[in-house]
């Protein structure tokens, strides 16, 4: 027997509305649901610490002495007694500048001295017998003049011929080419038979000396002001030798072992980018450090005795850029603070206005509150260590 499709509509119609009425029925018996609590947040309660303050500043190597190797005499080069870029020490020989016309020199200016110290013993003994002649008037008194003016000239004949003696020696021992300095020498720039001329203007070769080795850095005038205050004011120390401490950071990033110290200042600010110069004395053993490396000095200026850090995550900005944040106060209400910020020291802002002692930062869930909202406020490092939730560190204090 064929239904007809009106009756089809009207069974599906009325099982419809009994599926309705049951669902309904269920549904009366559940509760509605209540009223949601405030908001959680994470904060962090600001404690003053001891903080180092340091300031990380650009700058390049240079050697601790550097000595131009030249020649004092001219000649051809004979020899070469070094190796390129080795350690030298103060007078070993590196060049061997040929000696022939300067032993010849020398030889000269010995010859003529004899001949002269030969000359002056008969003029001695004559002018010495004319000054006994002289009071018995067996002379005439030119005569004793004569003799004792001969007698001086003798004597300054001699006097010359030492002294040419001595420059000759000296122009010889020139011919031996010694480093002036110990260090390390660099390349040679002439070889084995090229002439070289006295007062030249390029060096035969350069010794530098790299141990310890001088870092020059600068810093802004407007920096060196600030932490003139910050130390009048007491709010930064430093030691008992009132000497700043340097750490150095290689172009790789690594960390340089050994500790420099801070031996010059300049006086003079430079007028077109005011600032001045810094240089640091680093002790360099194992020569790591060479000349004109670029690295970046990190100076300790002070110690701040109360410091406030806030972490990086709980300062926002508005839009004019300034610095924002938001406090739990004691009726965990949310309060917003603007803030002075001094500098990063790692993960967190160094704040010196707008935060005190025992302040609560918000540094999670700033986006589901506003300022005058009721929260519930749980320490960061607890607020992070919930089922289903990635465990954040606490705040790490700066070194």
């Amino acid at each position: 027997m064929q239904v007809r499709p009106h009756v089809t509509m009207i069974l599906a119609a009325a099982a419809l509305s009994a599926v309705c009425i049951l669902a309904g029925c269920q549904n009366s018996g559940a509760k509605a649901p209540g009223p949601a609590g405030p908001p959680e947040v994470a904060v962090v309660e600001m404690k003053p610490e001891r903080v180092a303050i340091t300031t990380e500043l650009p700058g390049r190597t240079s050697a601790y002495l550097i000595a131009e190797v030249r020649p004092q005499v001219s000649g051809i080069i004979q020899q070469r007694f070094f190796k390129e870029g080795s350690d030298v020490k103060a007078g070993e020989v590196l060049y061997q500048i040929d000696p022939a016309t300067y032993q010849a020199a020398y030889d000269s200016a010995r010859a003529a001295l004899a001949r002269a110290e030969a000359n002056v013993t008969s003029i001695r003994f004559r002018a010495e017998r004319y000054r006994e002649l002289v009071e018995i008037r067996a002379v005439s008194r030119q005569e004793y003049d004569d003799a004792t003016a001969a007698l001086k000239q003798a004597e300054a004949e001699i006097a010359a011929g030492k002294a040419a003696v001595e420059t000759a020696r000296i122009n010889l021992g020139y011919t031996r080419v010694t480093a002036p300095i110990a260090g390390r020498i660099g390349k040679s720039l002439v070889t084995v038979g090229a002439l070289v001329t006295a007062g030249q203007g390029m060096p035969l070769a350069t010794v530098q000396q790299i141990d310890p080795v001088y870092v020059d850095v600068t810093q802004s005038s407007a920096v060196l002001l600030q932490l003139q205050k910050a130390m009048a004011s007491g709010a930064l120390k430093r030691d008992s030798a009132n000497r700043a401490r340097v750490k150095l950071i290689l172009e790789d990033g690594t960390p340089y072992p050994l500790e420099g110290t801070l031996q010059f200042q300049d006086v003079t600010v430079d007028q077109t980018t005011g600032s001045y110069i810094l240089r640091i004395v680093f002790p360099n053993p194992k020569r790591v450090l060479l000349p004109g490396m670029f690295a970046r000095a990190v100076l300790e200026e002070g110690v701040s005795e109360k410091a406030l850090l806030v972490p990086q995550q709980g300062v926002s900005r508005d839009p004019k850029g300034n610095p924002l944040a938001l406090i739990v106060d004691a009726e965990n209400k949310v309060q917003q603070r603007v803030l002075t910020l001094v500098r990063t020291i790692g993960d967190r802002w160094l704040v010196s206005d707008g935060l005190a002692p025992g302040d609560r930062v918000i540094v999670e869930g700033m986006q589901r509150v506003r300022p005058g909202a009721s929260v519930k406020a749980v320490p960061f490092a607890e607020a992070a260590g919930g089922p289903g939730k990635t465990a954040a560190p606490a705040a790490a204090k700066s070194n």
